[in-house]
């Protein structure tokens, strides 16, 4: 017997809030076990500049002081969780007196305007595909096949290094870095706009096609699966029109398609940190590469903690989504037997 539905998601939301909790928990401590101290890497920096030791030590008891790193573990996380509870993510170790949540806004719009028009493109190129080389079947198939296959399979840094290789250098026709060109700042102007395009190419390029291949394997499986089933051959047997069939076929395959486009859109944040790495694009991933090799333990726990709730909601909403749609928890929610 299946449970009901407000108790089925009662269920599933207390599961997500404790994975929550854990979250937290895990994303203030394990930056703080990375080898290094941020002070360290402050005063180094500063040192090479020809201060003084005495100055460097006074320098580096004002920023211990000054980040609360001269307090109990315990006691910073509970400095962080009031923090946390007012929508404060602190300010950077790094680029003080720069604040995560200051830092996270420059970077999120680069990232989810690379990755979110990737996502979709990619899943609705890979679903034709996938549809057609089902359904068409013969060399079409097997091309299609074995080519998603084969981009499916490699990853998004290896597809980016590759096309960095041909489009930058072998044939110079992209810039190799960056998201606009050294020298200008973010503006909106048409001048800036078509700049910042010129270097979007490369990394969004570079996630779409691994997506599409994916995508494209997902979907010809399902239907190959659905081509075989007892409802297609009675279907037939009834004398319906291919066009009908097909139309069942394809409905029932893009199910778990679009569970898999739902969590995608959720890991939108952290989904391709190597890429933008790569290309030095000025998302949340180069943001996050600097500040871990800075130890800026309040950015690195706000990006985190950022690509956790972004999973753990996303993952929520398909379960609302499996709740609302599946038949026997809708017909135990109203009682049927």
């Amino acid at each position: 017997m299946f449970m009901s539905l407000p108790r089925y998601l009662g269920r599933k939301a207390a599961w997500y809030l404790g994975a929550l909790l854990v979250a937290i928990l895990l994303n203030f401590l394990l930056p703080r076990l990375i080898p290094g101290n941020p002070v360290d890497t402050i005063v180094s920096s500063l040192s090479r500049g020809g201060v003084e030791g005495s100055q460097l030590h006074a320098i580096h008891a004002h920023y211990v002081h000054e980040f609360g790193l001269d307090k109990p573990l315990w006691q910073q996380f509970v400095v962080y969780l009031g923090h946390l509870a007012h929508g404060d993510l602190g300010v950077s170790f790094a680029q003080s007196p720069a604040t995560v949540q200051g830092l996270i806004g420059q970077a999120l719009p680069w990232s989810i305007a690379l990755q979110l028009p990737a996502i979709l493109i990619g899943w609705l190129v890979g679903n034709v595909l996938g549809a057609l080389a089902a359904y068409r079947g013969g060399w079409f198939d097997r091309g299609a096949f074995l080519g998603s296959l084969f981009t499916s399979s490699m990853p998004y840094y290896c597809v980016a290094i590759l096309l960095l290789y041909l489009l930058a250098v072998v044939i110079p026709v992209l810039p190799p870095s960056g998201g606009y060109s050294f020298g200008n700042s973010p503006e909106l102007s048409a001048a800036f706009v078509s700049d910042a395009l010129t270097h979007y190419w490369l990394p969004f390029l570079s996630l779409v096609i691994v997506f599409v291949g994916g995508q494209a394997v997902g979907m010809r499986s399902m239907a190959v699966y659905e081509l075989g089933s007892d409802y297609v051959n009675y279907d037939r047997g009834l004398g319906l029109r291919d066009r009908t069939i097909v139309r069942y076929i394809f409905r029932n395959a893009m199910l778990p398609q679009v569970t898999g486009l739902a969590l995608s859109i959720g890991t939108l944040v952290g989904g391709a940190l190597i890429t933008e790495i790569v290309f030095s694009y000025p998302g949340v991933g180069t943001l996050l590469f600097t500040a871990i090799s800075q130890n800026d333990y309040p950015v690195v726990t706000g990006l985190t903690l950022l690509i956790a709730v972004a999973v753990l909601v996303a993952n929520f909403c398909v379960e609302v989504a499996y709740g609302i749609i599946d038949p026997r928890i809708r017909a135990s929610s109203r009682g049927d037997r």
